[in-house]
């Protein structure tokens, strides 16, 4: 519970030493069992389908979060990215991510291939890791997204990962609120 408390401590003051705004809230829920759930929550000044396309298709992707992406929105389907411009989808470095099942423009889950590329000690939990994410529509037009980052051990190998996780996904997330927000004002002109 300290070492919770310490990053997420840490995550917030970087967000304030940087001047940041805080636009996203990241929490570790170290529930009664020996897991722990990466809750990250934000609310984007978009419509639910601008959010909804941009989390399932390569248009979306390739605008937000990583240079190549190849999307099959189907339950069963896949999406795939690389974070490496000069790469292809499909070399090493791809990152294939599961649909497991889906609720157009209100829920999204995904679990991750454990590649080569992650740390060794998160190999033999491969089967453990979902994301969930949940996609409200405000009243005033703008959506509220919530993930969940399932299947983390509740151990120091994982609590230091997140001390990676947090601020990186954070950083991605902005990505996101940027490419939307900038993408609806520039309709409003």
């Amino acid at each position: 519970m300290k070492k919770t408390l310490i990053i997420l401590f840490t995550v917030f003051l970087t967000s304030i030493a940087l001047g940041q705004e805080k636009r996203i809230i990241s929490k570790i829920d170290s529930t009664k069992t020996p897991e722990l759930v990466l809750i990250q929550e934000l609310t984007v000044k978009a419509p639910v389908d601008s959010v909804w396309d941009a989390y399932t298709t390569k248009k979306g992707w390739e605008n937000w979060a990583v240079p190549l992406a190849e999307i099959d929105l189907k339950v069963g389907g896949y999406i795939k990215t690389n974070y490496n411009e000069q790469g292809k989808i499909g070399d090493s470095t791809t990152i294939v991510t599961h649909i497991i099942n889906y609720v157009p423009k209100r829920l999204l889950t995904l679990q991750a291939e454990i590649t080569d590329n992650f740390p060794e000690f998160m190999k033999d939990d491969a089967r453990d890791f979902f994301n969930v994410i949940y996609f409200d529509e405000l009243e005033n037009g703008d959506t509220h997204i919530k993930s969940f980052g399932i299947g983390y051990k509740n151990n120091p190998k994982y609590l230091s990962l997140m001390n990676y996780f947090i601020p990186a996904n954070e950083k991605t997330l902005m990505n996101l609120i940027t490419y939307l927000e900038a993408d609806l004002k520039t309709k409003k002109e």
